[in-house]
């Protein structure tokens, strides 16, 4: 019997320890693209909060970021497609969100005028605990849609 369990034991030691095949890697793993060398890269981190980093990849992949505050960000970020075409985006990140800007992005639509006329007379008599800059900047990018 402890010849068994000892059989038994070797057995499942060898089947453990024996070399696993590579996994596969699943769609959207790098493709042909995993491979691509890091041409350039800086990161500064300061005390302060304030950063800075970028990189540029050799199948053209590019980013850089900065901040003063650790908080608010610009930056932008660039890639080649499978089909040739070159994109480039260029934002700010900070309390009002991510703002992407991009040639082949889509744009808002020009703001109704009765929206920005009724947001206007808010901005004139703002109800109380209204949070003003964010009103400001709300009507900020809706009048820069209309031209």
């Amino acid at each position: 019997m402890f010849r068994k369990l000892i059989i038994a034991s070797l057995v499942v030691s060898l089947v453990v320890a024996s070399p696993q095949r590579p996994q596969s890697r699943s769609a959207g793993g790098g493709g042909d693209e995993a491979g691509a060398d890091t041409l350039a890269q800086d990161t500064v981190i300061n005390a302060d909060g304030s950063y800075t980093y970028n990189y540029e990849t050799s199948n053209g992949i590019s980013a850089s970021q900065a901040s003063n505050d650790g908080t608010n960000a610009n930056g932008n970020f660039a890639y080649t497609a499978p089909d040739g075409q070159r994109y480039e985006i260029v934002y700010v990140a900070d309390e009002n969100g991510f703002q992407p800007q991009g040639a082949h992005l889509p744009t808002e639509p020009p703001a109704p005028e009765h929206v920005i006329r009724m947001l206007e007379e808010m901005r004139a008599n703002p109800p109380e605990g209204a949070d003003i800059e964010s009103l400001d900047a709300t009507l900020n990018r809706l009048r820069a849609t209309l031209g």
